[in-house]
């Protein structure tokens, strides 16, 4: 247990809160176990909603775990890190992949120890449920919207009127690109204007 290298993971939602009181129990919780804090990452201000492109602190630390430049990474509890269970997940698999292990103190989590190790393999069976039925969910959502009569995918941007300007274009010899900027659409659209003219 003792001769670790952590680093500690510190976050709070608005400018109007500090970090110190997270630092300086981490801080007290290493010295009592002999762990040797190399590295500090904050992200103040920062909501844990965000991802980890707007949380510079997280990112720092998760490169930095893949050159192994600590042992552990200590944080204050489970929202410091993220706001839902498949995000935490996501960012412990990162550890895990790098060899670092993880302690949450508010939760009593630590991955240093075969328990806690235990405990997040339950927990990644509950985020990979988690995504399953999200997948399930988008799955049933557009048969119903293809049942309705719903048009998937982007819109076009197409009006009888924008494709009838291609189709005159198009039949002029002006390629497609062009045409598609000219109007306004997409090339690819552009392009199945051209396949339906050349299949007639």
């Amino acid at each position: 247990m003792a001769n670790k290298r952590v680093c500690l993971y510190v976050r709070v939602s608005t400018d109007h809160q500090t970090v110190e009181n997270q630092i300086l129990e981490l801080t007290a919780i290493a010295e009592r176990r002999g762990w040797q804090i190399v590295a500090t990452y904050s992200d103040a201000g920062i909501s844990g909603a965000k991802g980890r492109d707007k949380r510079p602190g997280l990112d720092q630390m998760l490169n930095e775990a893949k050159r192994r430049k600590f042992d552990v990474v200590m944080t204050a509890a489970i929202d410091r890190l993220g706001r839902s269970l498949v995000d935490l997940l996501h960012t412990i698999q990162e550890l895990e992949a790098c060899g670092v292990d993880m302690f949450i103190d508010k939760q009593a989590i630590d991955t240093t120890t075969p328990m806690g190790k235990l405990i997040f393999q339950v927990c990644g069976a509950f985020a990979e449920f988690e995504r399953s039925m999200i997948r399930q969910r988008v799955r049933a959502g557009l048969k119903r919207a293809v049942k309705d009569g719903v048009r998937l995918g982007r819109p076009s941007g197409l009006t009888p009127a924008k494709e009838n300007r291609v189709r005159e274009m198009l039949a002029q010899g002006i390629g497609i690109a062009r045409a598609a900027k000219k109007v306004g659409i997409g090339t690819g659209t552009a392009q199945k204007i051209k396949a339906q003219m050349e299949a007639r």
